[in-house]
């Protein structure tokens, strides 16, 4: 159900949902058990499919206060509706952790997914605004005042360095690690099991490429995983609050530069066209960092083998932040598709702007040139170097 909070949220679609954490859950013990049953560890007929519905996600979620989380009465039930076998094996040299933990992982697998696909759009649609507007004359702007002679093209260029300055950090993210560390970060119930240190090594590794993610050493109370993704996705949340500030204030009436494709109305006032998709963009940029926040925090307040109450902190934070965060993607990509550009607007604006060439006058003094062009400086090289840099990184995609 989209929440009602957050307008936009049905764009994220099942991303960190309790459905989807709970079917990813399932999935970490279904992989486990197979890991054991293939080491021979476990006998074959321990080998199991593991399913719940979303009819035990109400139970699982009441009984998780008891202890704290949701995977003790998830394995109850997984237990409880197994045969003899798989119910014996099942979780056997796992904790709660290594389970929340490489399910998160899993999540967040998809909702980065989203992300990039989003940035390969936007990437692609500001390519086209910069190329189209290269040249399209506009007054810049500095702590809100007229500063010099610009170009649509030369703002663009700006806004795509940004979005290809958060894809470069979402694109350095290592692999997406899997957590297998057991009740105390040691893997000594998979050492016992397994019946040497390397073979439990082992067994972690092949969860890992079970899962589709990383082998790693358990990162039980070093919650770097965590916290670079988050730092990245914040930095995509940065680059659409630069864009929606800008495409926000050109919308304003007394400027007109810029007109979403498709505005919002007011519940009172027929003649509004809001900018709805920047208002809700720069909603998310205001507070997706805090979010970030409260998971570093989180993080700094690991203690022992596991912590106590920081590691409870990050779950709901990190859904949160993540559904943001996709959300935002597909709101940005359709604020760029359907930015209008007013280009006589622009013109007159810049036009209108007093004052704007008493630089120029003084440098062209000190340089003792006569010239009398538009004072555009590097803009045209700049805007070059930003679709260089584009091209390069759709080649890779």
């Amino acid at each position: 159900m989209p929440d009602l909070f957050w307008p936009g949220d049905h764009r994220a679609g099942d991303v960190m949902s309790d459905a989807a954490f709970l079917d990813a859950m399932v999935s970490v013990e279904t992989a486990w058990l197979t890991v054991l049953v293939d080491a021979g560890i476990a006998p074959a007929s321990a080998r199991a499919e593991l399913t719940v519905s979303v009819a035990d996600r109400d139970a699982i979620a009441t009984a998780a206060e008891c202890d704290g989380n949701p995977v003790t009465a998830l394995v109850a039930l997984l237990r409880s509706r197994a045969g003899d076998d798989p119910a014996c094996w099942l979780h056997r040299g796992l904790t709660s952790q290594d389970v929340i933990d490489t399910a998160l992982m899993l999540c967040l697998r998809t909702a980065l997914t989203a992300v990039r696909s989003a940035l390969t759009a936007q990437v692609r649609t500001l390519m086209t605004l910069a190329e189209t507007y290269r040249d399209t004359p506009m007054l810049t702007r500095t702590l809100a005042q007229p500063a010099l002679p610009g170009t649509v093209g030369f703002k663009v260029a700006h806004w795509l360095t940004a979005v290809l300055d958060a894809a470069d950090v979402i694109d350095a993210l290592p692999a997406l690690a899997v957590q297998c560390g057991g009740a105390a970060g040691s893997m000594a119930a998979a050492t016992e099991l397994a019946g040497t240190p390397e073979a439990a090594v082992h067994l972690s590794a092949a969860l890992a490429s079970a899962l589709g993610l990383a082998p790693a050493a358990p990162w039980h109370t070093t919650r770097a995983p965590l916290t670079r993704t988050a730092d990245a996705l914040v930095a995509c949340c940065d680059a659409w609050g630069h864009i929606a500030n800008d495409v926000a204030l050109g919308c304003r009436a007394e400027i007109g530069e810029f007109t979403e494709g498709a505005g919002g109305a007011s519940s009172t006032m027929p003649h509004k066209n809001n900018p709805v998709l920047s208002v809700l963009l720069r909603r998310n940029a205001l507070t997706a960092p805090h979010l970030n926040a409260a998971l570093h925090s989180a993080s700094a307040a690991g203690v022992d083998e596991r912590a106590d109450g920081g590691w409870h902190a990050e779950w709901a934070t990190l859904r949160t932040l993540t559904r943001h965060t996709v959300i935002a993607a597909s709101q940005a990509t359709d604020l760029l598709a359907g930015l209008r550009v007013d280009i006589p607007r622009a013109a007159a604006n810049l036009a209108a702007a007093q004052g704007i060439f008493a630089e120029q006058q003084v440098m062209r003094e000190l340089a003792g040139r006569t010239s009398h062009d538009g004072y555009l400086g590097a803009a045209g090289h700049l805007i070059d170097s930003a679709l260089r840099r584009a091209h390069e990184y759709q080649e890779a995609r």
